[in-house]
């Protein structure tokens, strides 16, 4: 799916005002095991992913909790660390090579400025953002293990061919031993 298409899932904004949006993005490479932020650090750039897959994580000891996964044609940004220009509580790190287009926060803020429909864009996409964090957390709450498991298998098959089981398992809340008894034996 192309990003313009994408964008107009949330809110439809013309083609002049999508290369408005486009026209001010640059372009970084990131390694596999790259971090593009790490905790302490304030995120000044959103990311529109182009290739690759992102992971972002918090550590309390030796334990990582998955936050979320970010591939194309999603955005890719500690959210809080970006929007209030507070330090990164979280690691967002390149789980495979990424490409990533970027726009600084303020050249963001300028857009946004120049156009009521990019910025009913940006506030939808963060709408639905919240929206999924919020299913995420019913998910975890209301779901067994299997449930959860078969959802993300819908959601993002892809995934499982790339992203390291026990990061998804500990995104899904489950054991890594589990998460491999579901992996080979849950058929769909």
């Amino acid at each position: 799916m192309e990003r313009y298409e994408f964008f107009k899932q949330f809110h439809h904004i013309s083609l002049a005002e999508y290369h408005l949006l486009t026209d001010c993005l640059k372009t970084k490479s990131f390694k596999k095991g790259d971090f593009i932020t790490v905790p302490g650090q304030i995120q000044r750039e959103l990311y529109f992913v182009k290739s690759g897959v992102q992971m972002s994580y918090f550590e309390t000891g030796d334990k990582i909790y998955t936050l979320v996964f970010t591939y194309f044609p999603h955005l890719c940004a500690i959210a809080d660390s970006f929007s209030f220009h507070v330090p990164s509580k979280y690691h967002l790190i390149c789980l495979t090579d990424s490409e990533l287009d970027y726009i600084s926060y303020e050249n963001l803020q300028k857009l946004v400025d120049q156009s009521q429909q990019i910025e009913r864009l940006f506030r939808r996409m963060t709408e639905a953002m919240f929206a999924d964090m919020i299913d995420l957390h019913i998910e975890l709450r209301a779901m067994n293990i299997e449930e959860r498991y078969k959802k993300f298998c819908r959601k993002s098959p892809h995934l499982l061919q790339i992203v390291p089981h026990k990061y998804i398992a500990s995104y899904l809340g489950i054991d890594p031993t589990n998460f491999s008894k579901l992996f080979n034996n849950v058929k769909f």
